[in-house]
């Protein structure tokens, strides 16, 4: 069992008023849930009825004193990662058990949404729920320890990944290895490769993650 217990900022529902969704929002290495919360003002006004949380990672950051890790990295050493994820898991599994416990909410309602290290976080964890979530958003990211998934892998929400095509960090083929391995474990898989960005989230990636998160969860998509 964890120790501690993660948490951080919070959005909405917009429109008041009980929570019928939920997105939680795991932030990169280094970052904190403030982050990613800013996604939230942007997505919100689409789901009015969706609450959203941004945990801070459990560790604070070897690299940046200022922010937080789920793992310490050791470039992109895959031995690193697959250990990092495994340790961590923990700590998600319990934020997301938590969260839906005090919103009364259940996987159908909610989606997990990763940036860099949190999209390993949350493929890891999403992916081995006996219950799918309603759907994984993984932007600027890849898949750690893809080897060990066909034996580990108990449900297979949809998955949408997202990558600049220019990202200096975790370059965009990494993203399309993780789609190859997610589809041949059976897993339905979107991808949209952003032109000309770097590693961060611009306009057309979150308007593909706000239409799949509005598909997850069945609400209406609103006319182009």
């Amino acid at each position: 069992m964890t120790t501690k217990k993660i948490d951080g900022p919070s959005h909405g529902p917009h429109a008041g008023g009980k929570p019928g969704h939920l997105v939680i929002l795991l932030h990169g290495y280094g970052a904190d849930g403030n982050d990613l919360i800013g996604l939230a003002p942007v997505l919100a006004p689409l789901m009015p009825d969706a609450v959203f949380h941004a945990p801070n990672a459990p560790y604070p950051c070897e690299g940046n004193p200022m922010g937080f890790q789920w793992f310490g990295i050791s470039r992109l050493d895959p031995t690193v990662a697959a250990a990092g994820v495994r340790s961590a898991a923990p700590f998600v599994e319990q934020f997301l058990d938590d969260t839906m416990a005090k919103y009364g909410l259940d996987e159908s309602k909610t989606v997990l949404i990763g940036f860099s290290q949190g999209t390993m976080m949350a493929l890891h964890v999403g992916l081995r729920r006996p219950t799918p979530l309603a759907g994984i958003v993984g932007f600027s990211g890849m898949l750690a320890a893809p080897d060990s998934l066909k034996d580990e892998i108990k449900s297979k929400p949809p998955v949408l990944l997202v990558h600049g095509d220019s990202d200096e960090m975790l370059p965009a083929v990494l993203t399309q290895r993780a789609a190859q391995t997610l589809q041949e474990n059976g897993v339905e898989v979107g991808v949209h490769i952003a032109k000309g960005v770097g590693h961060g989230i611009d306009q057309s990636g979150l308007s593909h993650c706000a239409r799949f998160v509005l598909e997850a969860f069945k609400l209406p998509v609103p006319k182009q």
